[in-house]
């Protein structure tokens, strides 16, 4: 069943991101469709901030980023390789541009339409692991963009934090610039947090 609980005021993301991202962990992302609703506990997440050479706000607002440039507390979703959706939440200070992308989580609810959205998945466990995936098992597109973590789609739930001990960080997967910026955030010893990959210079 569904956790009902009052999500977290849209203040918990007026904060620049590499401070909120760490405490994303533990908490839990629901999303609610036609379909049904699939709950999400996070963790793993990398943070972006506007100043930041790897970040998609980097250069700019465009079309594709302008939630990134909105108010805190909503999602920014987009399209990458020409196949795969991506969500991140939108941080602060004010309407400065940055996000945490959510990289990994366990299902929590929705167990059974999460299993059928990600049908090629071999255990439960890596039915979230990864941000492609992720966004698979919730339902999640380029429909959600902008979406407020306060409405009747998504919601982002207090949940539990794990222990502080228990929390990592390092570099941030597969990015070429800023790549060793220690802003990824992952639960230590969660057998849903994704493998670890640098970026690989594309051959061309």
């Amino acid at each position: 069943m569904p956790i009902s609980s009052a999500p977290l005021p849209h203040a918990f993301f007026d904060r620049p991101a590499p401070l909120v991202a760490p405490e994303l962990l533990g908490r839990v992302l629901s999303c609610t469709l036609p379909e049904g609703t699939v709950e999400l506990r996070i963790t793993e997440v990398e943070a972006y901030q506007g100043d930041d050479p790897a970040s998609h706000s980097y250069r700019g607002r465009t079309a594709r980023n302008a939630a990134m440039f909105g108010p805190p507390g909503h999602a920014y979703v987009y399209f990458t390789y020409g196949m795969h959706f991506c969500v991140n939440l939108v941080c602060g200070p004010g309407l400065a541009p940055s996000g945490v992308l959510l990289r990994a989580g366990e299902i929590t609810a929705g167990l059974e339409l999460a299993r059928k959205r990600r049908a090629t998945s071999r255990t439960d466990s890596d039915l979230a692991q990864g941000p492609a995936r992720l966004t698979v098992a919730l339902g999640i597109d380029r429909a959600q963009d902008g979406v407020d973590l306060h409405g009747p789609v998504l919601r982002l739930l207090p949940g539990s934090p794990p222990p502080t001990e228990l929390v990592r960080s390092g570099p941030r997967t597969g990015v070429a610039l800023g790549a060793d910026t220690p802003w990824r955030f992952w639960t230590e010893g969660d057998p849903t947090v994704s493998p670890y990959r640098a970026h690989t210079p594309r051959r061309g």
